[in-house]
């Protein structure tokens, strides 16, 4: 096992069922595959655990999504490589959770998984694009809420386009170029 002094926090962002777990997934299997301790934060998975009162809100996601940075944040502190997937809609918040996890010199890297929102909408995996359509749900990220994407990401996957594999190459070049992993 590596052991790494201070982890770092990468960000996968971008619309729902857009594949950012997958990504994530993949990046986290190589880097156990090198030896790295790694954590996976998913948006269902926190939902459903740590923070099942989170609601949908632009302020409720913005408070849910800073929870998260500061989990990130401790765990990286702790030598860990934390990859977090997460919608993460808005730009002030990703900007906010880049602060929280810097303001301990913890590097963070910012992934935007870009896939339109006709292909998410035809993925649809848990059926919330149907719902959202037949108003159902509110506050549903491309349809009534808006999705702002990274001006200035440290990496962009394309799952629309690229496969898994690409996406996790490009994403472990970059933890390597930026000499965060070997």
């Amino acid at each position: 096992m590596r052991r790494l002094d201070k982890g770092f926090v990468v960000w996968f962002t971008g619309l729902p069922s857009s594949g950012k777990s997958t990504v994530a997934n993949g990046v986290a299997e190589k880097l156990r595959s090198m030896g790295y301790r790694v954590e996976v934060l998913d948006g269902d998975w926190v939902r459903k655990t740590i923070n099942p009162d989170a609601g949908f809100t632009r302020e409720q996601r913005r408070i849910h999504l800073l929870r998260v940075a500061w989990i990130a944040r401790l765990l990286a502190r702790n030598g860990v490589v934390v990859l977090c997937s997460f919608v993460s809609p808005y730009r002030d918040v990703r900007a906010e959770i880049k602060k929280i996890i810097e303001e301990e010199n913890i590097p963070f890297v910012e992934v935007y998984v870009k896939c339109s929102l006709k292909e998410c909408i035809r993925r649809d995996v848990k059926g919330l694009y149907k719902k959202a359509l037949r108003g159902e749900i509110k506050h549903m990220t491309g349809i009534d809420d808006p999705y702002e994407p990274p001006e200035k990401p440290e990496v962009t996957v394309d799952t629309e386009h690229d496969s898994v594999e690409v996406n996790v190459f490009k994403v472990l070049n970059k933890l390597k170029e930026l000499k965060l992993v070997k």
